[in-house]
């Protein structure tokens, strides 16, 4: 019966070493910028809106596909959703 012995580089010194280097860089350049980040979340939020409108109407096709009847709700309106029947 034999066993591998090999261990992870990450569980390595060098490994430990780069992981506590890489940890302890992130919370200082995380806490260096925490101002700028809570001072900013306004305006993240402004541009979120559009972004989500944009996205959002992948899924009905977007303005001013209301088919031939103008109605909203009928079913000429409604796009083809994948994996249905458009027959039935």
């Amino acid at each position: 019966m034999q066993h591998d012995h090999t261990r992870s580089w990450w569980r390595t010194r060098t490994g430990f070493v780069v992981i506590s280097v890489v940890i302890v860089a992130a919370f200082y350049v995380l806490r260096e910028h925490y101002g700028h980040i809570t001072g900013a979340k306004s305006y993240i939020l402004l541009l979120l809106f559009p972004l989500m409108h944009l996205f959002m109407h992948g899924g009905h096709g977007g303005h001013g596909n209301r088919g031939s009847s103008g109605k909203r709700g009928t079913e000429a309106s409604r796009p083809h959703r994948h994996g249905t029947d458009p027959t039935g």
